[in-house]
């Protein structure tokens, strides 16, 4: 996910609040890794000086989760699970067959944030899968491109409202 993408993303209240938390430590944790920073600085010679360059990328990782966490929750739609379960969307839980596989595989359109719940794969809206997969209805057949370059058909099969 980037900065700029402003696509609403579907959040479970415990992953919103989960991630909130995680949110409210790293920036809790400012001070501490500038005190970090500032402490190494003061050994000498910042060439050749580990621990300051550790603490500044660590500085770094941290203030882009924190950018990223920010964006993520200003965006997010907490708990609105879609009101009808007639066609895929984020927050619906989906029955899906892959072609010359007559088993089926029930995956949550969702963040990835979310996590796991149980055995229930999440797949990004974002994803290949989840970008073919939004808006199809029972029954609808839909093509993607996997990473090496080929393509697999998937059929949607059912769909459920998320019930967590």
């Amino acid at each position: 996910m980037t900065v700029t993408d402003t696509q609403a993303t579907w959040l479970t209240q415990e992953a919103f609040d989960r991630l909130k938390s995680e949110l409210d430590g790293l920036i809790a944790n400012r001070p501490v890794i500038a005190a970090e920073i500032n402490a190494r600085r003061e050994e000498g010679d910042l060439k050749e000086n580990g621990g300051y360059h550790a603490a500044r990328e660590e500085q770094g990782q941290q203030e882009a989760r924190i950018r990223q966490l920010q964006e993520l929750l200003r965006t997010a739609q907490v708990g609105t699970t879609p009101s009808s379960a007639d066609q895929a969307a984020p927050g619906t839980v989906l029955t899906i067959k892959y072609e010359d596989d007559e088993d089926t595989e029930k995956v949550l359109l969702g963040s990835r944030e979310e996590g796991s719940h149980g055995d229930l794969q999440v797949i990004s809206p974002n994803s290949p899968l989840g970008a073919a997969l939004l808006g199809a209805k029972p029954g609808d057949a839909r093509e993607y491109q996997l990473p090496d370059g080929g393509n697999m058909k998937v059929t949607l099969v059912g769909i459920e409202a998320f019930t967590g």
